[in-house]
């Protein structure tokens, strides 16, 4: 009988997206093949500082992002970088943990997402899902990301780009460059925090400063009229794109509460209705070549805009979609054909397979 692997699940971050993270952690516990592998829980509180949680107390919380929290069970974790481990110490015992065959870090948002952890576990030398370094930086910054995608030639929303400094500004450069309405975001966040939709140009001072809360770098994006869809991607030299869905947001906006809070503020429509073959390999297609463009591995999801004269046009992309029971990252691979347990063997499969050719590349190197 196979050994069974030791899975490291990193959740909770310094981000706003907190509370998000524990939830998208609890379902993936509950999914893990428990014939294939052992798991380790590691919480990161709002500090940053990692401990220990025990599995059955964390599960028997109500998944509520209202009310969902980590447990202080004063067992801090240590990290210890380097090829070879131990790498991770229950400091308050003082001895190794578990050495982890692979992570699965679903930390949303700065400090997680953003390849700020991607980083640390390249230190580590631990496998992890999820994009590299330079992929996780570049699509959490939607500055950055837009401006390669216009280098790659994948059509995107018309936007400009504030700092903190540039607000005296701000609404004279929107006016000259973009059409109303506008959504205004933070650069480096997601979950749509810190986001709001403007229909009139003295109703932007307030939508700034909520923006400037959560970043000090922000964009103005012209609002596009025309249906919100998404593919899910999985893969890493050979990606994938799933089935299309559709959200039909309340109000016109996609919002943190539509999204996690109240599940009928939003219409998911699993598959997208109404899509022809050709649209759907047009989706298919760009998803792929924006996961590309952005140097992408493992998975994200890529949402778009599909206007009535039928263009094309990328909204987003995020790196480590929620896990939530109603996200639609894991509901678009179910409904093509990969269910939610597959789905995370597959993730998990695709990190260590990677981490497989990075050590063979460093094993071959001669300088």
């Amino acid at each position: 009988m196979e050994t069974k692997k030791m899975v490291a699940i990193l959740f909770g971050g310094k981000s706003a997206e907190h509370e998000i993270s524990l939830i998208s952690a609890m379902n993936i516990i509950k999914a893990l093949d428990r014939d294939k592998y052992d798991a380790l829980l590691i919480g990161v509180d709002k500090s940053g500082m990692w401990q220990l949680q025990e599995e059955t107390q964390f599960l028997a919380q109500d998944p509520n992002p209202m009310t969902v929290r980590l447990t202080n069970n004063n067992r801090p974790v240590g990290v210890v970088p380097g090829t070879i481990g131990p790498h991770l110490l229950d400091l308050m015992r003082g001895e190794a943990l578990p050495e982890p065959a692979v992570v699965f870090g679903i930390l949303h948002g700065p400090y997680g997402e953003d390849g700020t952890m991607q980083g640390l576990l390249q230190q580590l030398d631990l496998p992890y899902v999820g994009p590299g370094v330079a992929g996780s930086a570049v699509a959490m910054d939607k500055d950055i990301a837009k401006r390669l995608m216009n280098e790659a030639g994948i059509p995107n929303s018309k936007f400009v780009v504030f700092r903190k400094e540039d607000r005296t500004t701000v609404t004279a450069d929107a006016l000259a460059h973009l059409t109303l309405p506008w959504f205004v975001k933070p650069a480096r966040l997601g979950s749509s925090i810190g986001v709001s939709r403007v229909t009139k140009p003295e109703d932007l001072a307030k939508a700034v400063d909520l923006a400037f809360e959560f970043d000090t770098k922000i964009l103005i994006e012209e609002g596009i009229v025309g249906r919100e869809i998404e593919c899910a991607v999985l893969g890493n030299a050979h990606p994938k794109g799933s089935v299309i869905g559709e959200v039909v947001p309340p109000n016109g906006f996609y919002d943190y509460e539509a999204k996690y809070i109240d599940a009928n503020g939003a219409k998911l429509f699993l598959p997208a209705p109404g899509l022809d073959a050709d649209t759907i390999a047009r989706v298919q297609a760009m998803a792929v070549k924006t996961f590309q463009a952005l140097e992408c591995e493992g998975l994200s999801r890529v949402d778009f805009f599909l206007t009535h004269d039928d263009e094309l046009l990328v909204n987003e992309v995020n790196t480590l979609p929620g896990f939530t029971n109603i996200s639609m990252y894991p509901s678009l691979w179910k409904l093509s054909g990969i269910a939610y347990p597959a789905l995370i063997d597959a993730l998990l499969q695709l990190a260590m397979d990677r981490k497989a050719d990075e050590r063979a590349l460093k094993t071959d190197m001669r300088f």
